[in-house]
């Protein structure tokens, strides 16, 4: 039987908090507009974000929820929207804003200006506090998706969200269990987790990642099969020491016979590319650029 939503947050111990907006500076660039946000969460603890939209006086139209990757750079964070990454083509915010997309990326733990606290410090005290970081940032990024869906410019049926590496796994375990994302895309993060320990690459994972007995009660592919029958883009590189292939055919025949099983087979794309390691090439971009149209 599949894992229940509820039962799920239970296993990821999904932190239940608010964002509060406290500043924002807006640049125009001439075809979007480059917002610098912070924010308060219900903890009192600020953390920093950053909006890109297009040019003022849009109508409500479609958002994009934007998870930043992991990458050990612990210094990037959500400036990554900005400034990108190396394993990225460039920085998505300009070019989705472009697209017409309101697209917001938040700062997650132990990350840029919260790096101040180690990823291992920040998950071994959460564990034994009966938490998780991994958590924690879950419930971070479902309060900035409430936040982005309240805007007056964003139409709230039409956010989707999307992210590369620890992004990606953000996006998809979100989305399984926030109806209110309306379409997911990912990258570079996808792959049976039970598979990973049993190759070793497991241990290329962060610490964040660490969710006591998840494995005991369901599967990451079937965890990215509650998105059903919402629209998903898996993309995948085939030489990905993250995602051996292996890893990745059992988590997407998981994933699948969840989307049949709701008549919705054709919701889900998986797209693989040979002699692609660990980064975005530009016919992931192309195939996100183009979900995205589709589906928001």
């Amino acid at each position: 039987m599949t894992i229940s939503i509820k039962r799920l947050r239970a296993l990821l111990h999904v932190a239940d908090t608010s964002l509060e907006l406290v500043t924002s500076v807006a640049e125009d660039h001439g075809d979007h507009i480059a917002e610098q946000l912070r924010f308060r969460l219900s903890s009192g603890s600020e953390i920093r974000g950053f909006l890109t939209r297009p040019p003022a006086g849009s109508a409500p139209g479609p958002a994009i929820l934007y998870a930043h990757a992991h990458g050990g750079r612990y210094e990037i964070g959500a400036s990554e929207l900005m400034e990108g990454r190396p394993a990225l083509l460039d920085a998505p915010g300009p070019v989705l804003a472009r697209e017409g997309y309101v697209t917001l990326c938040i700062e997650m733990p132990t990350f840029g200006e919260r790096a101040d606290v180690t990823e291992s410090v920040a998950s071994k005290a959460a564990l034994w506090h009966g938490r998780t970081l991994f958590g924690q940032m879950l419930g971070e990024q479902a309060a900035a998706l409430t936040w982005l869906a309240a805007r007056g410019d964003v139409d709230a049926r039409r956010v989707g969200m999307t992210g590369i590496s620890m992004g990606a796994t953000l996006s998809y375990f979100l989305a399984a269990i926030d109806g209110r994302i309306s379409a997911v895309a990912h990258l570079c993060s996808y792959a049976d987790f039970a598979t990973l320990i049993e190759t070793g690459a497991h241990d290329l994972h962060g610490h964040y990642l660490t969710i006591p007995g998840l494995l005991s009660e369901t599967a990451t592919g079937e965890i990215a099969g509650l998105i059903a029958p919402r629209p998903q883009l898996i993309c995948v590189g085939l030489d990905d020491p993250l995602t051996p292939k292996r890893a990745i055919e059992r988590a997407f025949a998981d994933t699948l016979a969840a989307y049949t099983a709701r008549d919705a087979a054709g919701a889900v794309t998986l797209l693989e590319e040979a002699g692609i390691g660990h980064r975005e090439t530009p016919s992931m971009r192309r195939a996100v650029l183009d979900f995205l149209k589709r589906h928001l």
